[in-house]
Order: C-alpha cells, then sequence, then structure tokens
C-alpha cells in the first residue's frame, strides 16, 4: 500500500499494527534508534530490524492515528538517512512488550 495511509484501509480507528518497510540509505544511520524513540514517545509497541538487502523492517503496533504520525516521521527519518520508499500493509493488532530494535 505504498503511498496510501493505513486509515484508507482501517478507517474506525481501532487498535492495529502496520508493516513499514523502509529503502534507501536506511541502514547504519541511526534509522532504528530513531524509529524505537518516535514509537515509544508515540505510546506504539512493535520492532524495527534490518534486512539483509539493506531495508529496514518495521511493525508499528497500537491507535492508527498514532501509527501514521510516526509513520510521517519515518518518511524522513533521521539526518544522515536518505528514504527512497516506504511501503505499508496493515496487520491484525498483536500485542508486544515495548518496542524493540535488532
Amino acid at each position: 500500500m505504498d503511498n496510501k495511509s493505513a486509515s484508507s484501509i482501517n478507517p474506525t480507528g481501532e487498535l492495529c499494527c502496520v508493516n513499514v518497510v523502509v529503502s534507501g540509505r536506511v541502514q547504519g544511520v541511526w534509522f532504528r534508534a530513531f524509529t524505537q524513540e518516535c514509537a515509544h514517545h508515540a505510546g506504539l509497541t512493535g520492532y524495527a530490524h534490518n534486512l539483509p538487502d539493506g531495508r529496514v523492517d518495521i511493525v508499528l503496533c497500537g491507535e492508527l492515528i498514532a501509527i501514521e504520525q510516526v509513520v510521517e516521521k519515518l518518511r524522513v527519518g533521521p539526518p544522515l538517512a536518505s528514504v527512497d520508499s516506504l511501503a505499508q500493509t496493515l496487520l491484525p493488532f498483536k500485542s508486544y512488550d515495548g518496542f524493540t530494535k535488532g
């Protein structure tokens, strides 16, 4: 669902998770730590980890409006990052213990 917001698929505002895969210069530039900080401040749970192909795989869980706010920050990323694309997929809600990065 590239370039669409998750609310276009889940307009009710229920708790959900969104898988976000970010491409570009997103490894070795503190992208996962940036994501963890944004998620923590938004009250979201989930994880962020590097993929072997250079992308970062993220799952954000919580209130949809908070997820969308974090996704907007991820479109820009931390200062050293350069985001080429960001793909989102809506997932059923799952409870995670905080937000981890691996």
